[in-house]
């Protein structure tokens, strides 16, 4: 889990934080923040070096696009899913944490 001020973010520009060890892209849009694993799914490149439009975020190495809300992989090359994580807000404090295992 890590914890990181709202204000901190910038609509557009995405950062990676570290989550237990993994490397996350985090982004905002609007009011809202999503985290999705930082290494894209194509190829080994960080995300968060990438360029946000609306909710979708594209590598910058092949232009791979992907769903900020759900990690699903929209344009090729990519044809794997991010996996997602957990963003919680309480005020101006995210806490972003793996998602729990579904049942």
């Amino acid at each position: 889990m890590t914890q990181i001020d709202f204000d901190s973010l910038t609509e557009g520009k995405p950062i990676q934080v570290d989550v237990d060890g993994k490397q996350v892209c985090v982004a905002r849009v609007g009011e809202e923040v999503f985290a999705v694993s930082n290494i894209c799914t194509h190829s080994h490149a960080e995300l968060s070096d990438g360029d946000v439009k609306g909710f979708v975020i594209e590598c910058w190495l092949h232009g791979a696009d992907f769903d900020l809300r759900t990690g699903a992989a929209v344009t090729l090359p990519a044809t794997e899913a991010l996996e997602t994580f957990q963003v919680d807000r309480s005020g101006n404090v995210l806490t972003i944490s793996p998602k729990p295992k579904e049942k």
